[in-house]
């Protein structure tokens, strides 16, 4: 048994391209994949799978099943753990509060189009202000809420660089991790 994680790109972003939870579950579970465990409703989904499982598998069923396309993320468990376990420890995700004091950090998960050590120079990161890691499947960056709105990341909506990743905050990326692990393969 192989555990993966399935990360969807752009479902149930206000009102549109909804994907209920009990319906992602299911398709997974037609899909004979065991121990699903879908974490919040963003098309986040962890599982085990007694076969490799490729990303235009899973694409396709959703597909199938919602009648618009979901640009799909598949990655083995051990990826997520590593990828997770890059996040410096003292990097959190703080709401945003009106001094913009604290952090914003996300994982940029990267479909393979992108997923080169350049991406972060592609990326057009800004090392005055903002701290990107690049690790196998993702991009880890930071930036302080204050400066948030002059990152690279702002700039990077719509662009074709951000139709070939999907962005989650660290807390996600560090949930998902733990959900990995807490499956019994």
């Amino acid at each position: 048994m192989m555990k993966y994680v399935v990360l969807l790109r752009g479902i149930n972003v206000g009102g549109n391209h909804r994907v209920p939870k009990d319906e992602f579950r299911q398709v997974l579970e037609n899909l004979e994949f065991h121990d699903v465990v879908i974490y919040i409703n963003s098309g986040n989904a962890v599982f085990t799978s007694d076969n490799t499982v490729q990303s235009t598998e899973v694409q396709t069923a959703l597909e199938k099943q919602f009648g618009f396309t979901i640009p799909t993320l598949v990655l083995p468990g051990d990826k997520i753990q590593a990828i997770a376990d890059a996040i410096p420890p003292d990097w959190t995700n703080d709401s945003l509060k009106p001094d913009k004091s604290g952090q914003k950090s996300d994982v940029l998960y990267l479909f393979d189009e992108i997923n080169t050590p350049d991406i972060v120079e592609k990326l057009g990161h800004k090392p005055d202000i903002e701290t990107m890691i690049y690790v196998d499947g993702a991009v880890i960056a930071n930036i302080t809420r204050a400066n948030q709105s002059k990152g690279s990341l702002q700039k990077l909506f719509g662009s074709a660089l951000y139709s070939n990743m999907t962005i989650r905050n660290i807390n996600t990326a560090k949930k998902l991790a733990e959900l990995v692990r807490g499956i019994v393969a």
